[in-house]
């Protein structure tokens, strides 16, 4: 069993090198459908994953200065409080309740489908955003978007551990069209540190990390994630993002029902 979720990791670690969609978004899903591991402990595993996962990615990106610390600092004002009041509500109702791991599951199953929507849409709705420049929103208003948008996904984060990767990356882009592509992409990973640091540390004082499977998790996500960055650009993205879109899809179809 080891061995299969070292090589689970090594898949996972592979296709988010090669699509850059999060982890969440194949790591719960895989861990509650295939190895039965309930969807709490699923959740807490995987933001503590995350944490030293997006770590490692967060110093390389300060390192470009391909973050943007103003957004940051907003996103985290929203998104920090968030998770600290949404595990204190999983503590309330008991996080490894049956009932609270079906709400659970059905939250992956939303936030998988969110995903869905991102890896589809993301395009489109740039293409929208830069059609109509004047909708855009500016000042006050775009901090306050910014704000709320990292409360929400604070939320997202904490119970489903979905939504800081493809569906944060697809928010930065809408209300922040001018960023370029590495900025979106360091300014997501550098919010999401201490989104699912503090989301996992609710997790484990709600008892709900495998510390073991955390491990072995690790120990095939590094190389996969360093071998798919690598071929990344020999495989069409089109293709990947199409491909990965159906197999969620799938997977939310299969968490519901």
């Amino acid at each position: 069993m080891l061995i299969t979720y070292i090589v689970s990791g090594f898949a996972v670690g592979l296709l988010v090198g090669m699509t850059g969609v999060g982890g969440g978004s194949l790591m719960t899903p895989l861990l509650t459908l295939i190895f039965g591991v309930p969807p709490s402990v699923a959740v807490g595993t995987d933001l503590a994953f995350a944490s030293i996962t997006k770590s490692a990615g967060a110093f390389t990106h300060r390192l470009r200065g391909t973050v943007r610390w103003d957004i940051v600092k907003l996103l985290c004002i929203g998104a920090l409080p968030a998770a600290v009041a949404t595990a204190l509500a999983l503590k309330q109702y008991g996080a490894l309740d049956a009932s609270i791991g079906q709400f659970i599951r059905y939250s992956i199953a939303g936030s998988v489908l969110l995903t869905v929507v991102a890896l589809i849409f993301k395009g489109k709705m740039l293409a929208w955003l830069n059609a109509h420049p004047e909708r855009q929103l500016q000042g006050r208003a775009l901090d306050a978007a910014t704000v709320f948008a990292g409360l929400g996904l604070g939320v997202l984060v904490t119970i489903s551990s979905i939504g800081a990767g493809a569906i944060g990356a697809t928010l930065l882009v809408m209300l922040y069209p001018r960023l370029s592509a590495a900025e979106v992409a360091g300014t997501d990973i550098a919010y999401a540190v201490p989104l699912t640091a503090i989301a996992a540390f609710g997790h484990w004082w709600l008892g709900s990390i495998n510390w073991t499977l955390l491990a072995m998790l690790l120990v095939g996500s590094l190389p996969g994630i360093t071998l798919g960055s690598w071929i990344a650009k020999s495989v069409p993205e089109k293709f990947l993002r199409v491909l990965l879109a159906m197999t969620l899809t799938g997977v939310a179809a299969k968490l519901i029902y």
